[in-house]
Parts: structure tokens; sequence; C-alpha cells
């Protein structure tokens, strides 16, 4: 397990944010890459169909249930480039709380605004964002303002266009590249101007807490999940 060194630690601390690069490489990124495309194809039908019926957004669609259609959507859960640091930062109390499996098609407006996910009363809530096809500036790369994720921070206020919130980074990166950030700090998916869809896995953890283990949640990949690590990490113990 690779965990976070000083510099890592202070940049956490300070701006809420990690980079990964390479973070997920060669045959594995391969895998990866034909296990979205196949999925995504697969799903797409249905999704066009929730989407005529009003039932679901134009901008984004996620593969339903990816656990459940191939294994690699498992195995990056805790892929050793960032699962050291999750841990280091949740004092080994980690666990999955869902993925996003997600393709943003090209548009003139994102799909969302700038937002915090979670309020600072809630347990410590991190996210890890990996790009699965480059996503180069302009492509809906994601967005974060550093330093907002302090409890001393803002107030911030959702600008009208993305590109005017005050302090904030962009992250455009290649395919394999990790973000990881915490949650109660500002983000957002800039535009996509591109006429490419951006892929990426959003990875969705919080800090174990009493009362928000939910073991049936994940009970349909348990066979997947036999050391004693994995099953706290996906709540099965």
């Amino acid at each position: 397990m690779i965990r976070p060194d000083a510099a890592q630690k202070a940049q956490w601390e300070a701006e809420g944010y990690l980079v990964f690069e390479n973070a997920i490489q060669g045959e594995a990124l391969k895998r990866l890459q034909t296990a979205f495309d196949y999925w995504a194809d697969a799903c797409k039908a249905e999704w066009l169909e929730r989407v005529e019926a009003g039932e679901a957004a134009a901008t984004f669609y996620d593969i339903p249930n990816p656990f459940e259609k191939d294994p690699v959507f498992i195995d990056i859960v805790d892929y050793p480039s960032y699962y050291g640091a999750l841990m280091a930062f949740t004092d080994d109390e980690l666990i999955l709380l869902a993925p996003q499996v997600r393709t943003v098609a090209p548009w003139p407006v994102s799909y969302t605004g700038w937002h915090p996910d979670v309020p600072q009363s809630s347990p410590l809530h991190i996210k890890v964002q990996i790009y699965v096809n480059d996503v180069p500036s302009g492509c809906g790369e994601f967005a974060y303002v550093p330093g907002s994720h302090k409890p001393d921070a803002g107030p911030y206020t959702r600008p009208m266009r993305q590109e005017s919130m005050p302090g904030h980074k962009t992250f455009p990166g290649k395919a394999g590249t990790a973000i990881m950030f915490n949650s109660y700090g500002w983000h957002v998916s800039m535009d996509n101007h591109s006429d490419v869809p951006r892929q990426s896995i959003i990875l969705i953890y919080e800090k174990r807490t009493p009362g928000r283990v939910s073991p049936e949640q994940f009970a349909a990949i348990s066979e997947s999940c036999q050391t004693p690590a994995r099953r706290q990490l996906f709540s099965l113990a």
C-alpha cells in the first residue's frame, strides 16, 4: 500500500485535492477502456429510451450496476496508486458508497453547476475521478476550488458561467489520470465544447461511521470481496 508522503499530506490539508498521473496504465488501462466502451454501448439504448420518456438527462449517462457487469470496475476501487492515500486520510476506516461509470456527452453547457457534495457536518467524503479517455482542456474536465473544503472557506455562490468561479483550477489530463478530492469543496465538470464524449469513473468514498454501513448494497459481489480489507471497504463486514 502506497501511503502519501509529507508533500501530498500538506497539499491535501491545504488545497483538498491530489492528482495521480498515470494512476492506471498499460494493460490495466486498456482492460478498463474495453469494458467501459462495451458496457456504455450496451446500455446506451436503454438510456436513450429513458431520455425520450423524460426520465433521464440527455447530457450524461451512467452504466447501471457496473460492479456486476465486469470485475475490472471492482478492481479499481482499491487500486494501489491511490488506495493508500484514501486509507491514510480516513484513518484506515474507508468505505465505498457508490461508483459512477459516466459518459458526458458533448454539450455547450455542463450537466451540473458548481457545488459541494456534502455539508461539513457529514463524515469525511472523498471522491476519486478517473479519466478513461484523454480529457483535454475544454472537453468537460474536472474543476475544483482549492481550499474550499475548509470549514472557514467562502462563502461561495454558483456563477452563471463555470469559468467565472473565483479561484478555481481545472484538471485536464490523459487517460488513466486519477483526481482525488475532498467533497466538502466546491467542484464542477466544465463545459464540453469538443465533439468527443468525456468518459470517466467517479468512485465515492466516506470515512466509516456507525449507522452508515449497508451490507446489502454490495452483497451481489461478495464473491469478489474475500479479503478482510475488501469486505470492510464494501461494508460486508
